[in-house]
This record gives structure tokens, sequence and C-alpha cells, in this order.
């Protein structure tokens, strides 16, 4: 066994907790880890950076599972006790879902064999940060106070914005949290709505790529790096979530901004000057 590939594995699944619910693309930041360390081939980095995701969304659900057994409930049964619209949260999820999935499903292949490198992760970080700026800078109307109050319609807007996110650096959660804010909906309701999301998109896509291309794990030292990568992102996403909703609640993202700017330059730089090589 490869105690440094083990090491790299729980570096990547700790830069997955703490990355995939703030606005910085966790999928970019894995790309960049694993170029930074030599992780693994890129096929298996690829399999890797989608998987290991399914740690963090799980979290999720651990964290948030009342409150997703009831607006479950409440889709299946039309209400549920203790939340105000349980069956619109659910309806909205569905519909905010659609978009990605399409077409997700239709070009996931496309995307991983010609965007998945970080000259595109660094683009990607400089002009999601340049949004961010220009979303918070503008007046808000606050038309969706809780999760539950987004509208079928705000739905669907914050679905199409998610579409983006395949393009690695734009960050789901940048997408929809971002998107949500410029669409009318609460910090905290934006954070929430992006979590809820995440279930769905985050669960499909990492089981489909398991089944498309589970080959690449030739034995059982590969399943254990991914496996421990993947509880890794759990125990430190865990921690952060609540840690989330508690800064958006009271802090505006600006600083997240900063933060995709100065790390896509770094590396665009580094592309140009000093002869930066990408994995693969």
């Amino acid at each position: 066994m490869d105690i440094i590939l083990l090491i790299q594995a729980v570096i990547m699944g700790i830069v997955e907790g703490i990355t995939e619910f703030l606005p910085i693309s966790s999928t970019g930041y894995l790309i960049l880890s694993a170029d930074l360390m030599g992780f693994w081939t890129k096929e298996k980095v690829d399999l890797f950076v989608v998987v290991v995701q399914l740690g963090a969304i799980l979290a999720v659900i651990y964290d948030y599972w009342g409150r997703l057994w009831q607006a479950l409930m409440g889709l299946l049964t039309g209400k549920a006790e203790g939340m105000s619209n349980p069956r619109q949260l659910g309806l909205s999820l569905i519909v905010a879902t659609i978009p990605v999935m399409i077409v997700g499903f239709t070009f996931a292949d496309e995307i991983k064999a010609y965007l998945f490198n970080p000259i595109v992760v660094a683009i990607m970080l400089i002009i999601g940060g340049l949004l961010i700026f220009y979303v918070e800078n503008r007046p808000k109307v606050i038309i969706a106070q809780e999760a539950e109050d987004v509208s079928l319609k705000t739905a669907l807007m914050i679905g199409l914005l998610q579409c983006l996110a395949l393009i690695p650096g734009t960050s789901r959660s940048g997408a929809t949290i971002i998107g949500a804010l410029w669409l009318g909906v609460s910090r905290k309701a934006s954070a929430e709505f992006s979590f809820f999301l995440g279930i769905p998109v985050i669960v499909g896509a990492a089981l489909l790529d398991l089944l498309k291309h589970h080959d690449v794990l030739t034995n059982s030292a590969d399943w254990l790096v991914l496996g421990i990568g993947t509880i890794v992102s759990f125990v430190v996403a865990l921690l952060c979530i609540r840690l989330l909703v508690a800064w958006v609640s009271r802090r505006d993202f600006k600083i997240f901004a900063w933060l995709r700017i100065i790390t896509g330059v770094i590396v665009l730089v580094a592309a140009w000057g000093f002869g930066y090589q990408m994995a693969g």
C-alpha cells in the first residue's frame, strides 16, 4: 500500500469537505490539488473528484435529516408537521434538478475530457469571482425568506444557473447560492437551498460515474483510496456546514470572490511564466 497516496487522499478529502459548500468550486480546487500533488492518474482523478463529493453531500443528509424527511413527506402527502410549505420545497428541488441532469447526462464525458484541467479552472474562478462582486453590489429585494418559499419559477432559474457548474472552476454552490441571491432569495435560504439541491445532483453524478468508469479502479487498494477520501470529506463537511450557514447569515461572499480571483491569477501566472503543466 502506498502511504503517500493515502495521505494525498486524506488531503483531497479535506479540500472537498471545506470547499463543497463554499462559492469557490470544490471541483476546481480538487483538480488543482491533484495536479499540484501529482495525485493518481488522470482517469482515476476524474472519477475521484466526482465520487468524493458523496461524502460531503451525505453530511448534508445527516445534518438536515429531519427537515429533509418532512419535505419528502410533504411532497408525497401534501403536508408535514413543523414546516410552512414542505411540498413547495420538494417540488422546487425537483424542478431545479431537471436542467443539470439533462445537460450533465448528455455531455458529462465531453466536459471531463476537455474541461477538467487547471487552466479552465483558473479562468472560471476569476469569472465567478467577478460575478460575485456584481451580485453582492446590486440592491436586493427578498422574495423568499426560507428555502420552503422558493417558487417553481425561481427554482427553474436556479437549476439553469446550476448547469454552468458543470464547467470546473464555476462552483455548483457558487452558481446556486449567488444565483439565488440574485433572484431575491435570502442569504440563509440561498445556502440551504443549495445544500438540498446538491443531494440529487451529486448523488446522481457520483453513482453514474461509478457505474460507467468503475473499471479504472483496478484493485482493492484503489477502492481504499477512494473510500478514505470520501469518509474524510464527510467528516470535514459535517464540521463546515453550520459554520457556513452562520457566516452567510451575517456576512457577504466578497472574501470568497477575492479568494477565487487570487487563486485563478496565480494558476494563470504559473502556466504562462513558469511552464505549469496540466495533469494528464
